[in-house]
């Protein structure tokens, strides 16, 4: 597997913050700061578990500024694969593991006269460090945050204690629901920024462009890819001649690996573009956030952590 530059820390403690979310801090295992980063950052971890290696990101939810930990923030999955299970059940504080170094590809946006926040459930992370980071420069925000109640509503005290005047919560348990209506109510100049399930991001963005929002000032985060509609087996064929079996369970990025076949990566839900591969022969069924629609309708590009294969094959090119 292709392992990007990391640094190796140690879990210095876990804390509960709802039934289904645990907040785990990061110590740097040099004693050294840790490099700063931007609000609406994410770092990538590694995960030794009995199946193997397995990567998983996770938004920072602490200062920016502050350098001499990490805190991320991790909600148990129904359906979990290894790797939150593991953060919930196998991670204990004092274990060893190695994290990449701070990425963001979900920034505050330097243009924004004003700055607002939709977040449902765990999607409120990223949120977190943009909070701290507007703050610090004194610009001005506001969060509209859903969640099914307020038991369940990660990081509302610490949210409601330093953003008051900032914050809005909407509960369904008490029949409080956050309408795409609210959208219409920002000024001109608004960047809005959207983090939860792929359906409530749809929705919001949908909103956002029939309300004439830029599409320079909608801003979303997926914590997964969408989910490709029909999964079929296929071959990928490189340019040297090697042919690899992608079945329906794995990505093409993860076939690769498996290959031996050193193909860099970063954010594994196809937004960042670092794993874009050139694609000579076949047709693409396109799954990612970062190509454009006339770079998809080319098909002469794809980005195979998430994107798949229309045709029996692909013939694509690895330098």
């Amino acid at each position: 597997m292709y392992i990007e530059p990391t640094l190796f820390v140690r879990v210095s403690s876990i804390e509960k913050i709802t039934k289904q979310v645990k907040k785990f801090t990061l110590f740097p295992e040099t004693g050294k700061e840790l490099p700063r980063f931007s609000g609406g950052a994410h770092i990538s971890t590694y995960l030794k578990i009995p199946s193997g290696l397995i990567v998983r990101q996770y938004s920072l939810v602490s200062h920016p500024d502050k350098r001499s930990n990490y805190e991320i923030a991790v909600r148990l999955s129904e359906n979990s694969k290894g790797g939150s299970l593991h953060w919930h059940q196998g991670m204990k504080v004092g274990d060893r593991l190695q994290i990449s170094y701070p990425k963001n590809h979900f920034s505050l946006s330097f243009k924004a006269r004003h700055h607002v926040f939709y977040a449902a459930g765990i999607g409120i992370t990223p949120f977190l460090s943009m909070m701290q980071d507007i703050s610090t420069n004194r610009q001005t925000f506001e969060l509209h945050y859903a969640s099914k109640s307020e038991e369940s509503c990660v990081f509302h005290s610490y949210i409601k204690k330093h953003y008051p005047n900032q914050s809005h919560f909407y509960f369904s348990d008490q029949h409080q629901r956050l309408q795409t209506t609210s959208l219409a109510n920002h000024p001109i100049g608004t960047h809005v920024y959207f983090c939860g399930p792929e359906g409530f991001i749809e929705q919001f963005r949908t909103a956002s462009i029939e309300l004439g929002y830029p599409i320079l000032s909608i801003h979303s985060e997926r914590f997964s890819p969408p989910k490709p509609i029909v999964l079929k087996a296929f071959q990928v064929k490189i340019h040297n001649g090697i042919t690899i079996n992608v079945s329906k369970t794995e990505t093409i990025l993860e076939a690769l690996h498996k290959h031996g076949i050193i193909a860099p990566y970063s954010c594994q839900i196809g937004r960042c573009g670092t794993c874009e591969l050139p694609v000579l022969k076949g047709r693409v069924d396109h799954y990612d956030s970062f190509l454009s629609d006339e770079q998809k309708e080319a098909n002469n590009c794809i980005i195979p952590c998430v994107s798949r294969a229309k045709s029996d094959k692909l013939v694509i090119e690895i330098k």
